[in-house]
């Protein structure tokens, strides 16, 4: 590909920093979706969806644009480079005039698939943190079923996202929203020193390990797909039966002759751990098959939730439409439009 002057973004920075005056920039992202629409009068449009694992925009091709034809050729999973005047139109979100549009080179789309250097340290950070609170663990039981799992599925834990939409939703997401979730209960556990710290750190690990399969991406691709088993049962009973079907496999390790005189006895462990992923959702209606009945269960139930709404802060704050100084658009599902915090008071130096 030909040397272009337009600074390589990703598109989580071309986001923040474009504005109403065009912003000379290029991207590099596969097209998640594309479809044919009509305007109002009648005249046909394609609305693609790029992504590049950090962010997603939408881009709208009139039958105006000298690459209408051009676009029709495109099509899901796609691997392109689109460089223009990037415009923040406020309502209908960036506008990329005077565009041009190529092929991802092979070395482009593996650079890409690693991920922005901003995200791919932060991930790497992240499951570092994991593995350290993970090998904190006392509990022999618990500490080997966290390394079995790290064992089987460490591949496809650091590709999966937390959600579809909502929050962390995004290539590796799964893997900073427990981390940070990680990060948060140790601080609470110094609080109230009678929760039991391994239980809940194998509770943060293991509450979301269904998304494995109902939010997983493929190995080289942005395209989250629709897997049989999400759809049909989520990942509450999908992260119960995987637990269920490690703690058998950890059962069989010579050394679990040990664990049988072992208090807790293994099987209060391992209902305990099952309570945590079952009743971490909180609610009925919100999916849990079960309310928290424990302390452990009402933390992680709380942090989970923490930890998804500032995520949601955060992509308002950056991406939300501003609609007057200070105040940004809602996003969804948060209930209402969100207002930017009060900075830290400051001393005189």
């Amino acid at each position: 590909m030909a040397e272009h002057p337009h600074d390589l973004l990703s598109i989580r920075d071309l986001k923040q920093v474009a504005s109403p005056t065009p912003e000379p920039a290029r991207i590099h992202a596969q097209v998640e979706a594309c479809h044919i629409k009509e305007t109002s009068n009648g005249k046909p449009y394609h609305e693609l969806r790029l992504s590049d694992g950090s962010e997603s925009l939408t881009w709208r091709v009139f039958d105006s644009n000298p690459l209408f034809a051009q676009v029709a050729d495109l099509k899901r999973s796609d691997w392109i480079e689109l460089s223009a005047q990037w415009v923040d139109t406020g309502k209908y979100g960036l506008d990329p005039r005077s565009a041009e549009l190529s092929a991802l080179t092979d070395d482009e789309i593996a650079t890409l698939l690693h991920g922005d250097p901003t995200t791919s340290a932060r991930q790497r950070s992240d499951f570092d943190d994991i593995l350290r609170l993970t090998d904190s663990i006392v509990d022999p039981r618990l500490h080997a079923l966290c390394q079995i799992f790290f064992q089987q599925h460490s591949d496809r834990f650091k590709r999966a996202a937390a959600a579809r939409e909502y929050h962390h939703a995004r290539r590796g997401g799964l893997v900073e929203h427990v981390a940070q979730m990680m990060r948060c209960a140790v601080k609470i556990i110094e609080a109230y020193p009678q929760l039991n710290r391994d239980l809940l750190i194998a509770g943060v690990l293991f509450h979301d390990c269904g998304k494995l399969w109902e939010n997983n991406y493929p190995e080289q691709g942005f395209n989250m797909p629709f897997s049989i088993h999400g759809e049909m049962l989520g990942h509450i009973p999908l992260g119960l039966e995987l637990v269920n079907k490690l703690w058998r496999q950890l059962l069989e390790q010579p050394e679990a002759a040990a664990w049988t005189t072992l208090e807790p006895a293994n099987e209060l462990v391992r209902l305990h751990l099952l309570h945590l992923i079952g009743s971490h959702h909180g609610e009925y209606q919100f999916g849990s098959p079960v309310l928290p009945k424990t302390p452990e269960a009402i933390v992680l139930h709380h942090v989970d939730n923490i930890d998804a709404k500032m995520e949601m802060f955060r992509r308002a704050y950056e991406t939300g439409n501003e609609l007057g100084h200070g105040i940004h658009e809602r996003v969804r599902p948060l209930p209402a439009n969100v207002v930017t915090p009060l900075a830290p008071f400051q001393t005189e130096p």
